[in-house]
């Protein structure tokens, strides 16, 4: 086998290993991220469980402003209204 062919062979395995390498070493970072993600999963789960029980309050908490919010807005009108001229008798 001429000597231009071993040295292609050589290179080409080379090539192979390396490419082979880099992708197991991508395997083992997906794998971590992939495990990672999962406890991110799990937490906002956890927080979204322990967070359940407090929309009833804010539901009627919100009720209560709006009725809040109405009055002063009542009375933010009525302080701007323009006053009504005094009639001397």
């Amino acid at each position: 086998m001429p000597a231009a062919a071993v040295v292609t062979l050589v290179l080409t395995g080379l090539l192979v290993a390396a490419l082979a390498f880099y992708l197991i070493w991508v395997v083992v970072i997906l794998q971590g991220l992939t495990d990672t993600l999962g406890k991110v999963t799990f937490g906002v789960r956890a927080i979204a469980h322990r967070t359940e029980p407090i929309t009833p309050i804010v539901t009627d908490v919100n009720a209560n402003l709006t009725a809040v919010a109405d009055a002063l807005e009542a009375l933010v009108a009525k302080a701007t209204a323009p006053d009504e001229p005094v009639q001397a008798s």
